[in-house]
C-alpha cells in the first residue's frame, strides 16, 4: 500500500503541499485529479522519491521511499516530461532499464514491442511526442513493477493507441496485480479504468474514496417545487420552474427525502466523475465562471 501522511512541501513562500494525506490500496487503479496547480505533480515527485518531504512521510508498504533504492526498484514512472539518453534507441534504453530493475522481463519486452511499430535503430529523441510516450510505456511495463506512477500518460497519443495502452495496463493489473497511480485531466477516460479516486485542491486532499462510493454518494436531482431543507446542496441551477441540484446523498437517501416532500415533480440521476469533480471543487470557490463576450 502506498501512503502519504501529513506531507508538507514549500518552495520559498509557496506551500505546494499542505498536510496532504493519501492512500493508494495495493492492486488498485487510483486516479489523482485536481485543477492546475493543485499539487498533483509535486505529490508524484515525492512518491517517486525525487523530492524530500519538508515534513510528513511517503511510504510503500511501510517503508520510506526517499533515498531507498530497494523500494524504488519496485516502482516505475512515466512523467509528463519524458527523459531518454541523448542518441539512445529502444535497445539502448532496454539495456539500461534491465540493469536497474531486477524483474525486467525481456520476453515481455519482445511481446509488447509487437503492439508498438517503432523504428528500433532511430534515436528516441527524434521520435514524435506520441512515439516517445509509446516507447516509455513499452519500457515501463517490461520492468514488471509492483506500482506504476503515470502523469498524463496518454497525452499526445491518437485514440487507437490510447486504447492499446490502456488495454496493456489493465491486462497487467488483472494478471500481475500491479498497482497503478494515474494523474490525468481526462476524467472521462479515468472513469473507465479507475476504482479509486482522489481529488486534490490547493495542496490538500479534498476528497478520497472508491469511485463506486463517490458516485453513490453524490447525485443530481431535478425537481419542481420547494427544495427540501435537509438536502446538502453542492450546486443549484434554475431553468423556469425546473430546478437542478447537485446533492451529497445516496440515491436512496435522496429519494426518501423527495418522496416525503410536497413536490410537483422530481427525479434522481447519476453523476459522472467529471460532474463530481466540477461540483466538489465548486464548493471551494472553483467553478466555471459566466463571462459575457
Amino acid at each position: 500500500m502506498l501512503e502519504i501522511q501529513n506531507l508538507t512541501k514549500t518552495f520559498g513562500n509557496f506551500k505546494a503541499l499542505d498536510d496532504l494525506n493519501m492512500t493508494v490500496p495495493t492492486g488498485a487503479v487510483y486516479g489523482l485529479v485536481g485543477p492546475n496547480g493543485a499539487g498533483k505533480s509535486t505529490a508524484i515527485r515525492h512518491i517517486t522519491g525525487v523530492y524530500r518531504p519538508d515534513s510528513g512521510s511517503v511510504t510503500l508498504d511501510g517503508e520510506k521511499i526517499y533515498e531507498n533504492t530497494a523500494v524504488k526498484s519496485r516502482m516505475a514512472a512515466i512523467t509528463d516530461d519524458l527523459f531518454f539518453f541523448n542518441g539512445a534507441n529502444i535497445e539502448d534504453m532496454r539495456k539500461f532499464y534491465a540493469g536497474i530493475y531486477p524483474k525486467f522481463d525481456n520476453e515481455l519486452f519482445k511481446k509488447v514491442g509487437e503492439a508498438f511499430d517503432l523504428p528500433a535503430k532511430t534515436p528516441i529523441r527524434r521520435f514524435s511526442k506520441g512515439m516517445q510516450k509509446q516507447a516509455a510505456f513499452w519500457l515501463t511495463i517490461s520492468c514488471r513493477p509492483d506500482i506504476m506512477i503515470l502523469d498524463e500518460p496518454v497525452d499526445g497519443l491518437d485514440p487507437v493507441m490510447r486504447r492499446q495502452v490502456w488495454s496493456l495496463m489493465m491486462s497487467d493489473v488483472a494478471q500481475q496485480g500491479t498497482t497503478i497511480l494515474v494523474s490525468s485531466h481526462n476524467l472521462r477516460e479515468l472513469e473507465d479504468i479507475c476504482d479509486h479516486v482522489g481529488i486534490m485542491n490547493q495542496g490538500k486532499m479534498l476528497l478520497e474514496r472508491s469511485l463506486a462510493d463517490m458516485q453513490g454518494n453524490t447525485v443530481k436531482i431535478q425537481l419542481v417545487g420547494e427544495i427540501p431543507a435537509n438536502l446538502q446542496v453542492l450546486h443549484r441551477t434554475d431553468s423556469g420552474r425546473l430546478t437542478t441540484l447537485i446533492v451529497r446523498a445516496t440515491t436512496k437517501r435522496a429519494l426518501d427525502i423527495l418522496s416525503a416532500s410536497n413536490l410537483v415533480y422530481y427525479d434522481v440521476l447519476p453523476l459522472s466523475l467529471e460532474e463530481i469533480f466540477i461540483y466538489e471543487l465548486g464548493g471551494v470557490d472553483y467553478e466555471i465562471k459566466d463571462i459575457i463576450l
